[in-house]
């Protein structure tokens, strides 16, 4: 038995924020909201369990020694890698460097935060 990605749990200072934004990023709606602030998003009809990972964003400025340095990986379903660049600017992504040679098939982004994610060439089907 292997285990399975359940959730992603990235600290922010602006949950509302960035759940509105990673939801518009991912498709995905609110599942819930915590007494602490934290919002958990996931794909609408399926939630905590479902085939993708429910996204948690929770409240915190500090980083912790040895935390795991994470980024996430999108990829477009119903368009297009440039176009799909397009759409996640207006929502309010931006061009980020992080020692990219300009030679790579993906794209580089912050969200609103600065938290950087990378949107990647391939075009995957819709779950």
């Amino acid at each position: 038995m292997a285990c399975r990605i359940s959730e992603l749990v990235l600290d922010c200072a602006d949950p509302d924020r960035l759940a509105a934004f990673w939801s518009e990023v991912l498709g995905y709606v609110e599942l819930e909201r915590e007494a602490d602030g934290s919002i958990a998003i996931g794909p609408p009809g399926a939630g905590f369990g479902g085939p993708q990972p429910v996204l948690v964003l929770s409240p915190g400025s500090d980083p912790r020694p040895g935390k795991l340095p994470l980024h996430l990986d999108v990829n477009a379903t119903d368009r297009d890698q440039d176009a799909e660049l397009e759409r996640l600017l207006a929502l309010g992504a931006r061009p980020a460097d992080v020692g990219q040679t300009g030679a790579e098939s993906w794209h580089v982004l912050a969200d609103p935060e600065g938290n950087v994610f990378c949107l990647l060439r391939s075009r995957l089907q819709p779950l």
